[in-house]
């Protein structure tokens, strides 16, 4: 089977249908139309990189063998699954050949755990390490840290990667016990976050192979055991402060065939908006885990973000005064984020700023601002929602 064929299998967006198209990406000959073809065929996804630009990010697994059980999983052990297994070098090989092709421009690579954590890890390591090193790989890589990977391998891991992660998937051990039995969530998972920011602190950053030590992040699985939006973001706060992790990823589950959940229901698409939203306003506006606006029950709204339900609370009464507001201050307000923050800043240089069309040449949407704002110690007229 050859290596682009296997992908397909080890995808993480599966399905695809790559193999057809082996020929004509060994030999970079496609054409532009082609090109598209090949990229909606192969686990090619948009991703967002910490810079802020986004790339053609291939994303597939070294091997979709696993020896855990977790209750969510496709690719868990004993479901009946087409399954694929690449060695370091085929692995290499097939994304040098991909990124001359034009298909992707970098590389997110995750492993079922086929014999145990270190053995996973030793393959990560040695994909990246021929990828840096035999063929001078200079694009984005994300390698995932595999559960029980020891630290000489995380140090490694960090040393070849643009980024790191490791999926706690439940936001504490009991809600992890529910979705994957056999995993531990201290020694195995939380242990190896513990060691990236030990790392980050201990070692000087020339050591990595662009002179910068790799972000970390996490990931969740949102919907399947009950945990709550309060358990997920309280961890997810934790995990700021403590590891200093960049991004927090929320899954909605969705049932999968041939699993203990295959008759479980899929989470609602929202709920996983407004955890992304809650966790923006944690990571990019100052707010603390306090601020968040949870029911009685610890779950966010569905119907209002967030950020609209705490200005509700705090400045309905208490509007902010946009030609004195610091920083901080505006970014509390709907409507107003980093950009029209400093453009409002920068715009009181000149004089006051007295009518609501200014703020709206900036960007920012007078029916979520005006209920929150004095200018000049005036609120703006504005009409209210209806729904």
């Amino acid at each position: 089977m050859d290596a682009l064929e296997k992908i397909k299998l080890t995808s993480l967006n599966a399905p695809f249908e790559a193999a057809e198209d082996a020929g004509r990406l060994q030999n970079c000959a496609a054409t532009p139309i082609e090109l598209d073809q090949l990229k909606a065929r192969f686990p090619v996804t948009r991703a967002h990189l910490p810079n802020g630009q986004t790339i053609p990010l291939l994303k597939t697994m070294q091997t979709s063998l696993c020896e855990r059980d977790c209750y969510y999983c496709c690719f868990r052990a004993g479901r009946d699954t087409p399954r694929a297994n690449l060695t370091p070098d085929e692995l290499a090989s097939a994304v040098v050949r991909l990124t001359r092709a034009g298909v992707a421009k970098g590389l997110f690579l995750s492993s079922g755990l086929a014999g145990n954590g270190v053995r996973a890890q030793d393959k990560l390591i040695a994909t990246a390490e021929i990828l840096r090193g035999k063929y001078h790989y200079r694009e984005y890589i994300h390698l995932k840290i595999m559960p029980g990977a020891e630290k000489a391998q995380v140090f490694r891991a960090m040393q070849l990667a643009d980024r790191v992660s490791i999926n706690l998937e439940g936001p504490n051990e009991a809600s992890l016990s529910r979705l994957a039995p056999h995993k531990s969530f201290f020694t195995e998972l939380l242990q190896p976050l513990k060691m990236i920011e030990d790392i980050r602190r201990s070692e000087p950053p020339h050591l990595a192979w662009n002179g910068t030590w790799p972000s970390s992040c996490t990931q969740f699985v949102v919907g399947a055991v009950g945990e709550t939006d309060l358990d997920l973001l309280q961890t997810t706060a934790q995990l700021r402060d403590r590891f200093r992790i960049a991004r927090a990823y929320y899954s909605n589950f969705s049932p999968v065939s041939q699993t203990p959940f295959e008759n479980l229901p899929p989470a609602n698409p929202w709920r996983q908006h407004r955890l992304y939203q809650a966790f923006f306003l944690l990571r990019n506006y100052a707010f603390d885990f306090e601020d968040l606006p949870f029911s009685l029950q610890g779950n966010l709204s569905l119907e209002k973000d967030p950020k609209l339900l705490w200005a509700e609370s705090h400045l309905t009464h208490a509007p902010v005064e946009v030609n004195t507001a610091d920083y901080t201050q505006l970014m509390r307000v709907p409507g107003i984020g980093a950009v029209s923050a400093h453009k409002i800043i920068s715009a009181r240089k000149y004089g006051k700023i007295q009518d609501v069309r200014l703020l709206a040449k900036m960007g920012i949407p007078s029916t979520r601002a005006a209920p929150f704002i004095l200018l000049d110690g005036r609120r703006p007229p504005y009409q209210p929602e209806l729904f």
